[in-house]
């Protein structure tokens, strides 16, 4: 009996004189090429090809040159989260013997990168206020290499001087990377303003939906983006083409989302200021906001899709609130369709200490949200209910 097979063992992809409209999934890891002629034209950069996934697939392609246009980049790197693309610029800028200072209220997984594990590499690092230009450069070193900000910091709300930093950066041949995930490029292109660097959490706001996980980051110098992308191969952070298709179908919908849940969030922040037992609001776009009028000419008067406030109560008031925000999901993420509550004492800052966490401002009673697609009198009504059944323990 002979073991030739019947058929192909793989089965060309069928022909088609139409196209399909929307970009297909191509979940292949490896790519086969004609010969290794081939082979070396694609390697060398003579024939345009895939190889291998860990190298580059059609869905990353497609997301990163989305973004790229967004945030007017080129060669932008995607990579498999949001904090893959913050450790993708650091470790691709900065070598042992140099020093990053960073922005003191940074998300706490960059906190605890900066503080634990640059120090463990034979980097030095150390942190300042993003609001006060002169403590950064009291801070700059000889050796400092690199300047990690956030453009609105995580979960304060706190609007960097960007523009103060990068001038002063540029004086001193100090590199700046921005990341830029809360206003997103609809609010802020760090990169048009000067920053070296851009990063970006995609599986947040732009993707939108809770059902990818994804990081971008980006480089003005060409030599600075190509190094991007050869660490981001060598040490595997790899997108999936499948998060990488549904970010791309986010993508289409973020205008529309982003208009929406920034006008939302202006009017949610309006509310709970007004409401008893709220203690603060946090929102850029309020005149009461320490940084209000850096997120006039930052921001462009817009104060974006997240809002922080605190209330009284401590942890007892915390566990009182969520309990009574029915329909809303208490979770540590942001970006959603729908809007989340997220308590940073439990979750992002949690690794602090409570003296550290109060001296960012992060209480028991302090929450962050990611304010959602919802019609804006309902989820009102929804934090009235909420903050009224904290206000009773």
């Amino acid at each position: 009996m002979s073991d030739t097979p019947s058929k192909p063992f793989r089965t060309p992809w069928p022909g088609s004189v139409s196209r399909p409209v929307v970009n297909p999934l191509q979940p292949s890891v490896v790519y086969a090429s004609d010969d290794p002629d081939a082979l070396d034209a694609q390697y060398e950069g003579g024939a345009k090809g895939f190889t291998y996934a860990r190298e580059g697939h059609p869905n990353a392609e497609v997301l990163g040159q989305m973004v790229d246009a967004m945030e007017g980049a080129k060669g932008g790197v995607v990579t498999g989260s949001g904090m893959g693309a913050v450790t993708v610029a650091l470790l691709g800028t900065v070598r042992a013997g140099d020093h990053v200072l960073g922005a003191d209220q940074l998300y706490g997984r960059s906190l605890r990168l900066m503080n634990e594990e640059l120090p463990r590499l034979g980097i030095a690092t150390s942190l300042a206020d993003p609001t006060d230009v002169a403590a950064f450069e009291a801070a700059i070193r000889p050796e400092t290499r690199l300047i990690l900000i956030e453009t609105v910091s995580n979960p304060t709300l706190r609007v960097a001087d960007v523009d103060g930093i990068i001038a002063m950066a540029l004086a001193r041949g100090v590199l700046v990377a921005v990341d830029n995930t809360f206003p997103t490029p609809r609010g802020c292109q760090p990169l048009a303003r000067g920053a070296d660097i851009v990063i970006h959490s995609v599986t947040k706001l732009m993707a939108g939906h809770s059902d990818a996980t994804l990081g971008y980051v980006a480089a003005r110098d060409p030599d600075l983006a190509a190094r991007f992308l050869t660490l981001a191969v060598s040490m595997g952070f790899t997108a999936s083409p499948f998060d990488c298709w549904l970010a791309e179908r986010g993508l289409y919908s973020f205008d529309l989302r982003y208009e929406r849940c920034t006008a939302t969030a202006a009017r949610l922040g309006d509310a709970l200021a007004d409401m008893p037992g709220v203690e603060r609001v946090l929102y850029p776009a309020r005149s009461d906001h320490p940084d209000h009028n850096r997120s006039i000419s930052l921001l462009g008067g817009e104060g974006g899709h997240m809002v922080s406030f605190e209330i009284a109560g401590g942890r007892a008031g915390a566990n009182a609130f969520v309990r009574a925000a029915e329909g809303l999901n208490f979770a540590p993420t942001l970006g959603d369709i729908a809007t989340t509550i997220s308590h940073p004492a439990t979750s992002s800052h949690r690794a602090l200490t409570p003296e550290a966490r109060a001296a960012l401002g992060i209480s028991e009673g302090f929450f962050r949200i990611s304010v959602g697609c919802e019609p804006a009198d309902a989820l009102i009504a929804t934090f009235d209910t909420a903050v009224r059944a904290a206000c009773e323990v």
